[in-house]
């Protein structure tokens, strides 16, 4: 299995990424919005055990964390309690050691009967509550 990562914008899509691993852009499936996630379906394809029909059980969103500072001794995040509070949402904080600026520390997730669209900017609200240090 591998991470595909694209973006589409204006009607064109753009290749970002390949890696040979769960990819924190599918980490979306851990919101439970199909029914099997990304771990489960990696390690059916490393052990070569099939894979049923994939359903998906509801709507997901996901928005990724940024690192707007420079920092080489684990950074102090904050606001993760207010992004708590937020309805229906999650995020999965990387615990990398050290940040620059544009690294991926963290994802937020969000996922319900709301349009895709209504849960990407769910995503993004929660993502904007949380803040590096």
């Amino acid at each position: 299995m591998w991470g595909v990562e694209f973006f589409i914008s204006n009607n064109k899509v753009y290749f970002s990424e390949l890696s040979p691993r769960p990819h924190d852009t599918g980490m979306v499936t851990l919101a439970n919005t199909q029914n099997y996630n990304e771990f489960e379906l990696h390690a059916r394809a490393i052990l070569k055990i099939p894979v049923p029909e994939i359903k998906l059980i509801q709507n997901g969103a996901s928005a990724v964390v940024l690192s707007d500072i420079e920092c080489h001794d684990f950074p102090q995040i904050t606001g993760l309690e207010k992004a708590a509070l937020i309805k229906n949402t999650d995020f999965k904080i990387f615990g990398k050691p050290s940040a620059r600026k544009y690294r991926r520390m963290a994802v937020t997730l969000s996922y319900g009967s709301d349009s895709v669209e209504d849960l990407v900017i769910r995503a993004k609200k929660v993502a904007s509550c949380i803040t590096l240090n």
